[in-house]
């Protein structure tokens, strides 16, 4: 009996033995496993990053190429912007020109000079540059008109409306290059 009891005993030290080895080789297996799927995953993971990166990249281009087209028609639109803006001033002079002409008894000096007035003002419409129609008796708002001063209106109706138009305003296609300036009545 004492020889089947350290037999026994021998058996399950045994049985013991294989079963710490097997959860070692387990183990093992476990960790290799886990080494192998540490790179894996470090791959998929920077593959992801990389693909993240460059979808920003991709969409900050293109925001980049609608910016700049919209800017480069912008830009077109108003290239001659400061030029038409200096020509201003020589519509304003010919328009006095033609009342002091107008004053005149000489035909083909009024002729000349509205020819002349004529043709630059459809030159200058040819490139965008259009004249805020403004009179006297509109209402007067901020937005499109510049007040220079106020003075008593001369009737209830004109309180708030524009009484004279001292200078005209124009606009290039959408945008008002030069605001017109008028008198209100308060």
């Amino acid at each position: 009996m004492a020889k089947n009891k350290k037999e026994e005993q021998e058996l399950k030290d045994q049985e013991a033995q294989t079963i710490d080895q097997q959860d070692n080789v387990d183990e093992v297996a476990v960790d290799d496993e886990q080494e192998q799927k540490d790179p894996i995953v470090e791959l998929e993971e920077q593959l992801q990053q990389e693909k993240d990166k460059f979808i920003r990249l991709f969409a900050e281009f293109e925001n980049f190429k609608r910016r700049t087209a919209k800017e480069r028609i912008e830009l077109f639109k108003t290239a001659g912007e400061g030029v038409l803006k200096d020509m201003l001033p020589v519509i304003d002079d010919f328009d006095r020109a033609m009342i002091e002409i107008n004053k005149s008894d000489d035909k083909n000096l009024i002729e000349g000079v509205t020819l002349i007035s004529n043709k630059l003002r459809n030159t200058l419409n040819g490139k965008g540059l259009e004249q805020m129609e403004v009179r006297a008796g509109d209402a007067f708002n901020a937005d499109y008109h510049e007040a220079i001063t106020q003075i008593p209106a001369p009737s209830d109706e004109m309180k708030g409306k524009i009484i004279d138009v001292i200078e005209k305003g124009y606009k290039l296609g959408d945008k008002i290059i030069r605001y017109p300036k008028v008198v209100i009545g308060q």
